[in-house]
């Protein structure tokens, strides 16, 4: 089973034009989303986050992700520990946990201190 990601190019979403950028299987798709739950289950351990399952865990390792690249490039730092499974996008690790760890300090503080 394959999946397919498809994204429309610049100035062609009225035209119906779209165009394949990479084929992403099934194992690489279950894949990432283990890595993401490992990254967001450690994010939420440096930070004290204690609330949800796995579901919040790969969440928040894709939030982490997003977060912590932007950061990253912001501050021209590199891509220290990227994983990326054959032909599919890179996930970067590190700053998966990181993102994640500020993401869920933030939302820690926001709704008035961790609960139990």
């Amino acid at each position: 089973m394959c999946l397919r990601v498809i994204v429309a190019p610049v100035g062609a979403a009225g035209q119906g034009g779209c165009e394949i950028l990479r084929a992403v299987t099934l194992v690489d798709v279950l894949l990432y989303l283990v890595i993401a739950a490992v990254a967001g289950g450690i994010g939420r351990a440096i930070a004290g986050g204690t609330r949800g399952g796995c579901l919040v865990s790969i969440v928040l390792g894709f939030i982490g992700a997003m977060l912590g690249s932007w950061i990253a490039r912001k501050a021209k730092l590199p891509e220290l520990f990227v994983i990326q499974l054959g032909d599919g996008p890179a996930f970067p690790f590190l700053w998966a946990v990181i993102g994640a760890a500020l993401f869920v300090a933030v939302v820690v503080l926001l709704s008035g201190g961790r609960r139990e």
